[in-house]
């Protein structure tokens, strides 16, 4: 039976993790159905179809060896049942109502960890499927080729076979650490140095303007879920005549939201520019032992405080053209690349800081997740709607992930359900910002 050690990142991710901060990604992906029994056989087909995928077969086990202690790897589970991990539901009329209580139940840690929950719709015209995957699993990208695989194939060009290397056991060869000293300490001072670096990063952008008091709370372990949909057309409309590239408008989008949904709050937005983190996907090389994520990103403070719709889109154009000339690696927003200098066993009993410190690191996370441009479909029902959901950071009421898929862009949110009950109200927020960049766009 093989094992793979989890990378840093993943192995943070997986010590990070509690019952009231489960760190999975969900996606909420809503079907046409041809019949109200439609629900009941896309779950026997992903059932049917999950035992082929072998990602969906790894549990995860603790390390206790010479060079990975306290670390984890991932295993086939020799008693893997699809049926502990495929779950149909009642007839809804609110899908999000019901990702959100599903997104809040952390997945089971001694069973391959994710599930796919089917929520028939009551009209019988429509059903969709919520899956969920720890991070520790999989991250945006390997998540959605895991559901891939349980969805109707698709005709794809075939590609040229890869060579396939055989796998590494657990253990470095302990005969080839002599020449590797050298090139370790070099790296181990050049880390010293991006270390502090991203500290002093860090200490500069908790100065200065506040975060919105609405994004931080006391962690009530509760979710809820919201969704947008709209054109990619009108994003390519506003960028065309304001600049910047289409990821700054959807940037300066959830600022605008902000500002727009405190108003109608009743809260102040003077001096507000919340730090947004903008993950970065670092993929670890084919050839780095562990495989598995790799994560950098971009800190941002978002103009809340700006009147202005363009002026928004402005300074978040500027803040990001900073941020790629500095480049991944450094600044307050790479600091997820220190988990790579991290021992397994401090990721495992500096886990639970390190979640309680994300809030000193960034106060809303604002992500990008690709989604392929091919049309998907499960059991011959078309996919029309896909909302990706972040896994939230305990102290943080809100995070905002972005996909576009079939020439549409869809918001999926994910907040704490007592910190936010006016979710929905913040959706609308995004809708109208949309709205009123077209209209200055025409002004």
């Amino acid at each position: 039976m093989t094992s793979h050690l989890l990378a840093p990142l993943d192995l943070a991710f997986w010590n990070i993790e509690s019952d009231r901060h489960p760190m999975h990604l969900g996606a909420l992906g809503v079907f046409g159905a041809h019949s109200p029994t439609a629900g009941a056989h896309a779950a026997d087909l992903l059932a049917a179809r999950a035992a082929a995928v072998p990602g969906l077969r790894l549990r995860i086990r603790d390390v206790w060896q010479p060079f990975a202690f306290g670390g984890a790897a991932r295993e086939p589970d020799p008693d893997f049942d699809p049926l502990n991990h495929v779950r149909l539901h009642a007839p809804t009329a609110d899908f999000h109502a019901v990702a959100g209580r599903l997104m809040e139940r952390p997945l089971e840690r001694g069973r391959p960890p994710w599930e796919a929950h089917v929520l028939p719709g009551e009209d019988g015209m429509s059903f969709a499927v919520l899956f969920k995957f720890h991070h520790a699993l999989a991250d945006g990208l390997r998540a959605l080729k895991l559901a891939a695989g349980v969805l109707d194939p698709m005709d794809l060009p075939e590609r040229a076979p890869r060579a396939i290397e055989p796998p590494r056991g657990l253990l470095p060869d302990v005969r080839k650490l002599p020449g590797l000293v050298p090139g370790l300490v070099k790296g181990a001072l050049s880390d010293v140095g991006r270390a502090l670096d991203i500290g002093a990063s860090l200490a500069r952008s908790t100065l200065g303007m506040r975060p919105a008091s609405a994004l931080t709370s006391a962690p009530s372990g509760t979710r809820r879920t919201a969704g947008v949909v709209f054109d990619i057309d009108d994003v390519h409309r506003v960028r065309k005549s304001a600049g910047g590239t289409v990821n700054d408008v959807l940037i300066a989008v959830v600022a605008g939201a902000l500002r727009r949904w405190l108003e109608e709050r009743g809260d102040c937005t003077k001096g507000v520019a919340p730090r947004a983190l903008i993950p970065v996907s670092r993929r670890r090389p084919r050839t780095a032992h562990p495989q598995g994520n790799r994560l950098s990103g971009y800190l941002i403070r978002l103009p809340v405080d700006e009147p202005d719709p363009f002026g928004r889109l402005h300074t978040v154009r500027t803040a990001m053209l900073r941020n790629k000339d500095a480049g991944p690696n450094r600044g307050a927003g790479a600091v997820a690349l220190l988990a790579d200098h991290v021992p397994a066993l401090g990721h495992r009993l500096g886990g639970p800081l390190v979640g309680q410190a994300a809030r000193l690191w960034f106060d809303i996370l604002v992500t990008s997740v690709p989604l392929p441009g091919l049309g998907l479909r499960l059991g011959g029902h078309e996919l029309r709607e896909v909302y990706p959901l972040a896994p939230l950071a305990p102290g943080q009421s809100l995070a905002v992930a972005i996909s576009t898929y079939r020439g549409r862009v869809h918001y999926g949110l994910v907040a704490d359900a007592q910190a936010v009950p006016d979710l929905d109200r913040f959706a609308h927020a995004v809708s109208a910002e949309v709205s009123t960049l077209l209209a200055a766009c025409e002004a």
